[in-house]
């Protein structure tokens, strides 16, 4: 490709429903190019009559599965001497149905299903946005970025820090990295998985071309593009893709400081075949699977038989179950509130509490007087409001017991078959 250096197009791709396009999710970042670029969008089928005018072609988060053609078009586009940039996001290509990692494996780069998180929190609530601070992995991103730490052996030699800088990865994924792909960031030693890479760039054996691979769209959307470093990082990955300025370490190419990738249990699963583990065991088998018992926990009729056979053990007879009918009952009466507050006479509740005791008739004779017997009639026709329904002039004793004996006659003639209506203490 002879003319690549007058190329001045930069192509975002649409046609697989990407998750961030320059009108939704990459204003910013179309902004910040179309200064120095002519950002366009692609929204027909790739081939290499579209790709040839681009200098650099986006794809940001595809949701849709590339066919043969237009793999094979990406290719010839890379050996031709173009540059690609490709964003993914937390769940790889399974999440978002697409084939992507079929066309980056050639290239040594694959997307990983999974999703780094933060294991401590620092300035970002959620853990899915994964503050890396010791993530750089190639001392040529942190000399492109203009963060150079000189070496003991003078200004000219230099080490690589890999907290020269810090970028905020957010619902991310991480990469698995083989030569000739260059893995440059990592998830560092805070996030896991840890020390992952997260940015890897490859260039073309038989031409300029060059692939740049990170596992974060959002990274470069408007809401966090700005923060941290992420946007020099993306100046960094630009330059790279688009001139010869940036030259990677090839020490550190050779060997990243990154670890292996291991894989965790299933936890939720596990924890469902639970084993005892205080106890002797055997040998571990060849097939692991026979340590798991999933009988356990089963419905089955298995038990049947050994329930009928219970009942002529038991000299129980065989017959369908009833139901017993339930027998609520209530051992106190319902109580009800109070409207008023009560008039209480000491004087009248012991008398009442010494007749129930002793009865009316030893009270009399304990007193030994007539008047206080008229006094104990006259306060009880006050408590039971009988002297209120008499004349003012006739609510002396007689007249009271008088009132309360017609009452009971009438009482008993219109409860001729009702029966008992208590004894002389309930009447009292």
């Amino acid at each position: 490709m002879d003319s690549k250096e007058q190329k001045t197009s930069i192509v975002f791709d649409v046609s697989k429903r990407e998750i961030c396009t320059i009108q939704n999710g990459l204003k910013s970042l179309h902004k910040k190019l179309r200064t120095n670029w002519k950002v366009t969008t692609h929204k027909e089928e790739i081939t290499s009559e579209k790709l040839s005018s681009a200098r650099v072609f986006v794809i940001a988060g595809p949701r849709e599965k590339f066919t043969s053609p237009e793999f094979e078009a990406l290719k010839k586009y890379i050996e031709d001497g173009g540059s690609v940039l490709v964003l993914m996001g937390e769940g790889g290509e399974n999440r978002h149905d697409t084939n992507i990692n079929f066309f980056l494996e050639e290239y040594g780069v694959m997307v990983n299903g999974d999703c780094v998180v933060r294991t401590s929190y620092y300035k970002y609530f959620h853990p899915k946005e994964a503050l890396i601070s010791n993530g750089v992995l190639n001392r040529g991103v942190s000399q492109a970025a203009g963060k150079v730490i000189p070496g003991s052996g003078g200004e000219e030699e230099s080490v690589n820090n890999s907290q020269a800088l810090t970028y905020l990865y957010p619902f991310g994924a991480s990469l698995n990295v083989a030569k000739p792909a260059v893995a440059i960031l990592s998830t560092g030693t805070v996030c896991f998985p840890l020390n992952r890479p997260t940015c890897a760039l490859h260039t073309s054996k038989y031409s300029k071309g060059r692939l740049a691979v990170v596992g974060s769209v959002m990274m470069f959307s408007d809401q966090y593009l700005d923060k941290e470093e992420n946007s020099k990082i993306f100046d960094v990955i630009l330059s790279w893709l688009t001139t010869d300025e940036v030259s990677l370490n090839g020490i550190d190419a050779d060997d990243p400081e990154i670890s292996d990738y291991n894989m965790l249990p299933d936890t939720a699963k596990l924890a469902d075949k639970l084993r005892c583990c205080l106890q002797e065991v055997d040998d571990t088998p060849r097939d692991f699977n026979s340590l798991f018992d999933a009988k356990l926990f089963q419905m089955n009729t298995a038990v049947v038989p050994k329930v009928i056979r219970a009942y002529e053990q038991l000299g129980c007879k065989h017959e369908q179950l009833q139901l017993i009918q339930p027998n609520f009952e209530t051992p106190l009466p319902p109580m009800q509130p109070a409207v008023s507050k009560p008039k209480i006479n000491k004087s009248v509740i012991n008398w009442i509490y010494y007749i129930r005791r002793c009865g009316a008739k030893s009270v009399l004779n304990d007193t030994g007087s007539n008047d206080d017997l008229e006094y104990f009639v006259r306060e009880c026709g006050d408590i039971l409001g009988v002297s209120g329904k008499l004349p003012a002039d006739a609510r002396d004793a007689k007249h009271i017991l008088e009132h309360i004996f017609v009452q009971v006659v009438e009482y008993k003639k219109i409860n001729q078959d009702g029966g008992d209506i208590g004894d002389e203490n309930d009447v009292m």
